[in-house]
């Protein structure tokens, strides 16, 4: 039987955090399938994207951890994303802590910290702080 991993996110600006995270979900099973938000549902959460869905979904299909990825378009979906896709184990970032309890009625349901001190929000932040360079 294979032991299927399903997880959630935007995965804006794609960084090691993201590869960290989405490889210690692999280690969990045989293969991780990953839910995109599209760039209309992050509109729904007050959030947008510096990289375009389409691009984001590219970025994602090339990393060796990562066997399937398909749009996330609203909150609702997960329970009938973890059945469509025969998923066992639902994890998301130690950020999203306790917010997914309730699908352990269909699957289990897992945690993983998070990489210090690299996020996307940390680094538009930094991006916008720093000064503007010419590489001319």
């Amino acid at each position: 039987m294979v032991k299927r991993i399903i997880t959630y996110g935007t995965f804006d600006l794609f960084h090691v955090g993201h590869v960290r995270l989405l490889k210690r979900l692999k280690a969990l099973g045989d293969e991780l399938y990953v839910g995109c938000a599209t760039d209309e549902f992050n509109s729904v959460k007050g959030k947008k994207s510096i990289i375009r869905f389409e691009e984001r979904i590219e970025i994602l299909s090339c990393c060796r951890y990562v066997d399937r990825v398909f749009a996330e378009k609203n909150w609702p979906q997960k329970p009938d994303d973890i059945r469509r896709f025969d998923a066992h184990v639902f994890g998301m970032g130690s950020d999203w802590e306790g917010e997914f309890d309730w699908l352990s009625d269909i699957c289990k349901v897992v945690y993983l910290r998070r990489t210090e001190h690299v996020s996307t929000t940390q680094l538009i932040h930094h991006v916008k702080a720093s000064p503007a360079r010419s590489y001319a």
